[in-house]
C-alpha cells in the first residue's frame, strides 16, 4: 500500500516526538546533577533546587515540543503508526546517555535498539492508509459505534473495578493494577487526542470546527483520561523499579491504543492479512526490542548492587575475623 502524504507528516512528526522527549531526558537529568552538585541536595530525597537550574528547564520546553508534536501527529497518521513509533524514544535516550553521560550502553542493549528500529521500518512500511475526514461529527459517529461503546464501557468497568476492588488489595503489591489503570485511561485518551486534533486541524484549514460541541467533550475527555492515566502511572512509578513499569506500560498501553484504534477508526479495513500480519509482527519486534533495553538497564543495575554488596560482607567478614584473632591473642 502507497505511503499517503499525511502518513509521512505523521511519520516526520513522531519521529520528531521521540527525538525531542528521548533528548529531554538527558538534558534534564543534567540540569538535575548540576542542581545537586550545587547544592548538595538531590531531587529523589526531596530537593527542588533543580527548579532553579536553566539547563531542567530547557529539558523540560524540549519535551512538551516533543509531546506536542506527537499530538499533531495523530492528526495526520493513524495510532497503528505513531503510537509504536514512541519506543524511538528509548533508542534515542539510550544513545545519549552512553555518550553525554557516560552511562554504558551494553551489547544486548544496542540489540534491543537495533530490533526497536528494525520492527518501526516494517510498521511504517505497511501503515494503513485512513479515510479521510471532514467534520467532527464524523469522528463523532465513529466514537458512538456499537463496537466502540462496548470497548469504552469494558475500559470502565475494568478500571472501576481495578481502583476500587484491587487496588486497596495488592495495589502496592501487583504492577499490573496501577499499570492496568494507566493503560486502559491511555487508550481512550489517545482516542480522544486523535478526535481533538483532527478537529483543530480541520479548523486550521478554514473549516471551524469548535462550533460543535463534540469537539469540546473530546477536550473534557481528553482531560479527565490525561489526568486519571498520570495519576495511576506515578503511583506505579513511586511504589515499583523504572525498569519494571516502563516495559510492561508500553506493552500495555500501545496494545490496548492500537485496539482501540482499529474498533474506533477501522485502521485495518481495506488491508490485506499479509499487511496485518506485517504489523503485528513489526509490533511484536518493537515490543521485544523495548523490553530488552529495559531488561539489560535493570540486569545490569542488579549486578552492579550485588558486587558491591558481597564486596560489603566480605569487608565486614574479614574485619570481625581480624577482631577476634586479636582478642584470642589478647587473652
Amino acid at each position: 500500500m502507497a505511503f499517503s502524504k499525511d502518513n509521512l507528516k505523521g511519520f516526520v512528526l513522531a519521529l520528531l516526538s521521540s527525538f525531542f522527549i528521548g533528548s529531554s531526558f538527558i538534558i534534564k537529568k543534567k540540569g538535575l546533577r548540576r542542581a545537586a552538585a550545587a547544592s548538595g541536595v538531590r531531587a529523589g530525597v526531596g530537593g527542588f533546587t533543580y527548579l532553579l537550574e536553566p539547563l531542567w528547564w530547557v529539558g523540560m520546553a524540549i519535551m512538551i515540543v516533543g509531546e506536542v508534536a506527537n499530538f499533531v501527529a495523530y492528526a495526520f497518521a493513524p495510532a497503528v503508526l505513531v503510537t509504536p513509533l514512541g519506543a524511538l524514544s528509548i533508542i534515542v535516550s539510550a544513545v545519549l546517555a552512553h555518550f553525554i553521560l557516560h552511562e554504558k550502553l551494553p551489547q544486548l542493549g544496542i540489540l534491543g535498539c537495533v530490533m526497536c528500529i528494525a520492527g518501526s521500518i516494517i510498521i511504517v512500511i505497511h501503515a494503513p492508509q485512513e479515510s479521510p475526514i471532514t467534520s467532527v461529527q464524523e469522528i463523532w459517529s465513529l466514537a458512538t459505534q456499537p463496537a466502540f461503546l462496548l470497548y469504552v464501557a469494558s475500559v470502565i468497568v475494568l478500571v472501576f473495578i481495578l481502583i476500587f476492588h484491587f487496588a486497596p488489595r495488592c495495589g502496592n503489591t501487583n504492577a499490573l493494577v496501577f499499570i492496568g489503570i494507566c493503560s486502559l485511561m491511555g487508550s481512550l485518551s489517545v482516542m480522544s487526542v486523535k478526535a481533538l486534533g483532527t478537529s483543530l486541524k480541520l479548523t486550521f484549514e478554514g473549516k471551524n470546527q469548535l462550533l460543535y460541541p463534540d469537539t469540546w467533550f473530546f477536550m473534557l475527555v481528553v482531560a479527565i483520561c490525561v489526568i486519571m492515566q498520570m495519576n495511576y502511572l506515578n503511583k506505579a512509578l513511586d511504589t515499583f523499579n523504572t525498569a519494571v513499569v516502563s516495559p510492561i506500560y508500553y506493552v500495555m498501553f500501545t496494545s490496548l491504543t492500537i485496539l482501540a484504534s482499529v474498533i474506533m477508526f477501522k485502521d485495518w479495513d481495506g488491508q490485506t492479512a499479509a499487511s496485518i500480519i506485517s504489523e503485528i509482527c513489526g509490533f511484536v519486534v518493537v515490543l521485544s526490542g523495548t523490553i530488552l533495553l529495559h531488561t539489560t538497564k535493570d540486569f545490569e543495575r542488579i549486578q552492579r548492587f550485588e558486587f558491591w554488596e558481597l564486596l560489603t560482607i566480605g569487608i565486614a567478614k574479614r574485619i570481625s575475623t581480624h577482631e577476634l584473632w586479636i582478642r584470642s591473642k589478647s587473652a
